[in-house]
């Protein structure tokens, strides 16, 4: 079984070096590349404004903010649910900077960058000198973008969920194919082993025989006569 998480913050700005803090956290479990249904998702109080800038992206403000819990209280929750396995984000070092200023505030190792999976990079690498946004991404794999008004964390995590699976190939490993049959539901389960197969020789009637020796005998010495 092979689990991931992805990722997305949203913030009060570019960088937390100038004073800039994470709002939002949201996160989504992905099990042998597939959501599980589980995900964690926190509102943040910034202890800070929100600059209007900030606000026309994801659609927050301070006062919105007030009356969330501060990192530091969600931190173990966050901390727990992460684990130890890679987080995928896109533009994953934008994320992860964000964090780590977070964790240092609370005194508490950062997420070592090997386990950062970063899904722009990904994409740069298959799609050079396009657009490789959020949203440019969804376009080219046909993701329906109609909810996304804002940068929302909890719906990127899961838009980038679906985008993370078509750059990985688009196919789960294990795929079980379900088909309606009447009215009930038949799981076709892929297997690891050989599949056994019942052999179907083609044999052909003498009509086509004889019209397949007629064709042979109009060419100029058809290899197909040295032919047991």
């Amino acid at each position: 079984m092979s689990r991931a998480l992805i990722l997305d913050t949203e913030t009060t700005g570019l960088d937390p070096a100038t004073g800039d803090r994470v709002l939002e956290v949201a996160a989504i479990e992905v099990v042998n590349l597939m959501p599980t249904g589980r995900h964690f998702h926190k509102l943040i109080n910034p202890e800070r404004d929100v600059p209007p800038e900030a606000t026309k992206v994801h659609g927050f403000t301070a006062s919105m903010l007030a009356d969330k819990p501060l990192f530091a209280a969600i931190l173990p929750e966050l901390l727990e649910f992460l684990r130890d396995d890679p987080v995928i984000a896109h533009n994953a070092p934008f994320d992860f900077k964000f964090l780590d200023y977070e964790f240092d505030r609370c005194d508490t190792p950062r997420i070592p960058r090997s386990r950062m999976v970063d899904t722009l990079e990904m994409a740069k690498k298959r799609f050079p000198g396009l657009p490789n946004s959020l949203d440019a991404l969804c376009r080219r794999f046909g993701i329906d973008l109609s909810a996304r008004t804002t940068h929302n964390a909890l719906l990127d995590v899961q838009l980038l969920g679906q985008v993370y699976l078509e750059l990985m190939g688009g196919k789960q490993p294990g795929l079980e194919l379900a088909t309606t049959l009447g009215g009930s539901r038949t799981s076709l389960a892929t297997t690891a082993g050989p599949v056994a197969r019942t052999p179907r020789p083609i044999v052909n009637t003498p009509e086509e025989l004889e019209r397949h020796a007629a064709f042979v005998g109009k060419l100029k010495e058809p290899v197909w006569a040295s032919l047991g």
